[in-house]
């Protein structure tokens, strides 16, 4: 007799000879469902025979963007709604085995995994293939009809692919973008919206179904709130700036550059033409959304700090953090004493300012060269982006130290010690706030992704409220930074990937939503016919000093670090993108001041407003065209294609890619650990090409 080589997964058996046969080719780990149901004890016929091969490969589970084959084919699963893999979900683009540390998990019911079968119209549900290749038919054939009509018989031939050739179909691939799996859609859609210059109806459904969902939540705020959320009302303007920017940001990411641009250019255009007042007592609920956002971009920078790269080159890291940020932030704040005649408080509050690296701007265009293998081999897109983060740190905490002294009436010896209370208070918070998030909770809670991403958040809240509430308003910066960073030390230790970290999932949610909501209400603050032609060319002269002074410095300290001058010079230019603590500070100063504030006063911090905002629209566009471009001229490409699942995420992640709960699995089938003469049997029979079972 064989010796059986696998285990079997099935609820009941059926050893009749009319059964359906089961074949396996090993050793190809596969599981393979049979071609039907079999009839267990019971004599029901819902049940299905499978054998599973211990070795199951690595595969996607939070959502399939390579759907299994159902039916015949020998390369599906038994059971589609259930994962094969017992690790935890945490991204779209996770490739955890089943040996990693973590609890199994059912599949959510949020996300369909079998193909959308329509009763009534069984033929509606199209293969991608299918469908497009029709519908590309159609398409030529109109073409081809017309030009027929216009044309002589001898040119009848010169259309034939006319649609694909066209730039219309290039630029309509580019907005319409792929689906995971084949989605169903009525019998006449491709007749009147014809594939590629429509969406798909998943498409428009989807859309449908949020604007459903904005105008019954914004009914019930009518009813609630009243006036204010009326057409006219400033809570409506918001909410109708906040949608107008992220279709701004949508228009703006077919051209390749950062979304944040569309969006601060559409708030420019609302404030000018008159379609938004923030002004009076909303400007309140602007300043908490502000602060909102801030706790979002830097508990986004420590979580991006790769715990193992940081400790194998965390003196680069600072070296390169830190003294270009002093250089540049120095170099602002004299060039803006000196010509905009700004007091050296305030000149040191810009310069703070305005030294910040944007990693939203930096991040998608390292990924694109990262796709190509420049700068691989030495790990430069690491080591960029871990700069930024510290960078942003940096900058919000000496803002915070510097606003606290203008701003407050207390002694000398308050202020004196305001920067190592914040330094040490925001560290240490840091290292208790992180460890607790490693304790609390369990991490093999079912809860524990969404309890981890709100203990995290409410942590950075409290810090940066309570900061500001004691009088040490740097300390709140730090604390949120460190308190991410050490939390996601813990985490790594612990089984979770840093690249594919579904804490890290979240606030990239978080920050879909804020993001809009700051640039566009940043863009919101900019009145043109205000505007003072001396101060916007002197401060985009000091900005553009300030950049370039920067980069001759980072590649001035960068040696030992075992980069070439052309990689030195990239990663300089890496760091001249602004975007989002300029967004998120660049207000603050103004909202300090109060009735009894001078009209000196007044002029400066309007002068920090606008020379933030105008950094923004200067340098985010440039620096994304400066790193796009010269990434390939600069760094050296790896020949070996890269494995980038996960870097820092392709593409911008859906609610879908979150797990939001973790149960253990109901099979009735338990794991059973393979044993050593099982192991060995298989690899004695991997010659064998196929094993029937009848």
């Amino acid at each position: 007799t064989f010796r059986q080589i696998n285990r079997m997964t099935a609820t009941g058996e059926d050893s009749s000879p009319g059964a359906p046969t089961t074949i396996i080719s090993p050793p190809t780990p596969i599981a393979v469902p049979s071609d039907g149901p079999l009839t267990n004890s019971n004599g029901s016929g819902n049940h299905k025979n499978t054998i599973v091969i211990e070795s199951q490969p690595k595969r996607r589970v939070s959502i399939i963007s390579d759907p299994p084959a159902l039916g015949g084919g020998g390369t599906g699963y038994d059971n589609p709604a259930y994962e094969q893999n017992p690790r935890r979900k945490i991204s779209q683009t996770s490739t955890h085995s089943h040996t990693d540390i973590g609890p199994a998990r059912r599949k959510s019911i949020l996300k369909e995994t079998v193909p959308h079968d329509n009763e009534s119209d069984p033929g509606s549900t199209h293969s991608h293939e299918n469908y497009r290749q029709n519908a590309l038919d159609v398409l030529n054939a109109k073409y081809n009809g017309h030009q027929m009509g216009h044309m002589s018989t001898g040119d009848s031939n010169g259309g034939a692919n006319y649609v694909e050739e066209s730039w219309m179909y290039t630029f309509c691939l580019k907005c319409r973008g792929e689906e995971p799996s084949a989605s169903w859609e009525p019998p006449f859609w491709q007749k009147i919206f014809p594939y590629p210059l429509c969406p798909t109806f998943r498409t428009v459904s989807r859309l449908i179904s949020i604007i459903l969902i904005g105008v019954l939540i914004w009914i019930t705020a009518f009813v609630i709130i009243g006036d204010s959320a009326a057409p006219g009302g400033q809570l409506f303007g918001l909410v109708v700036l906040t949608v107008a920017a992220n279709f701004g940001g949508y228009l703006i990411s077919l051209t390749t550059l950062p979304r944040l641009i569309g969006m601060l250019l559409v708030g420019i255009l609302f404030q000018n033409v008159g379609w938004v007042n923030l002004d009076g007592d909303f400007s309140k609920v602007t300043g908490h959304l502000r602060k909102f956002a801030l706790t979002i971009i830097l508990t986004r920078a420590g979580l991006e700090m790769e715990p193992e790269a940081f400790k194998k080159v965390y003196k680069t890291i600072l070296k390169l953090g830190i003294i270009p940020w002093c250089v540049e932030a120095v170099i602002m704040a004299v060039m803006s004493h000196f010509l905009l005649d700004l007091p050296w408080i305030w000149s040191f509050l810009l310069g703070s300012i305005i030294a910040a690296v944007s990693p939203a701007v930096v991040v998608p265009c390292l990924f694109r060269l990262r796709t190509k293998g420049y700068g691989v081999a030495k790990g430069i897109p690491t080591l960029v982006v871990a700069v930024a983060g510290v960078d942003d740190a940096l900058s919000v905490a000496i803002f915070g130290i510097i606003s606290t002294v203008m701003f407050s009436d207390k002694g000398l010896a308050y202020q004196i010690a305001q920067a190592p209370v914040c330094i040490l208070g925001g560290l240490g918070f840091g290292v208790v706030w992180g460890s607790l998030a490693r304790i609390f909770p369990e991490k093999g809670d079912a809860y524990v992704v969404p309890l981890r991403t709100l203990l995290l958040f409410t942590g950075g809240l409290m810090a940066i409220y309570g900061s500001e509430e004691v009088g040490f308003e740097g300390a709140g910066p730090l604390a949120v930074v460190f308190s991410a960073f050490v939390s996601n030390l813990f985490w790594c230790k612990d089984g979770w990937d840093v690249e594919d970290n579904p804490v890290s999932t979240a606030f990239e949610i978080f920050w879909m939503i804020f993001e809009p909501i700051l640039f566009g209400i940043t863009g919101a603050t900019i009145k043109i016919r205000e505007l003072d032609s001396h101060t916007v060319s002197i401060g985009a002269a000091c900005i553009f000093t300030g950049a370039i002074v920067r980069i001759f410095t980072t590649a001035g300290i960068a040696f030992g670090d075992r980069l070439n001058t052309k990689e030195k010079f990239f990663v300089g230019l890496s760091w001249m993108a602004k975007a989002t603590v300029q967004a998120a500070l660049g207000p603050v100063a103004l909202k300090h001041l109060d009735e009894n504030s001078t009209d000196d006063e007044r002029n400066w911090a309007n002068i920090v407003q606008t020379v933030c905002v105008f950094s923004i629209v200067l340098t985010a566009p440039l620096g994304a065209i400066l790193i796009s471009v010269s990434g390939s001229k600069l760094l050296t490409k790896t020949k070996q294609p890269q494995d980038l699942t996960g870097w820092r995420r392709s593409h911008r992640p859906s609610i879908r890619d979150i797990s939001i709960i973790d149960e253990e699995e109901e099979r009735e089938d338990p794991e059973i650990p393979e044993d050593k003469e099982t192991h060995d049997n298989t690899l004695n029979n991997a010659h064998i090409p196929n094993i029937s079972y009848t």
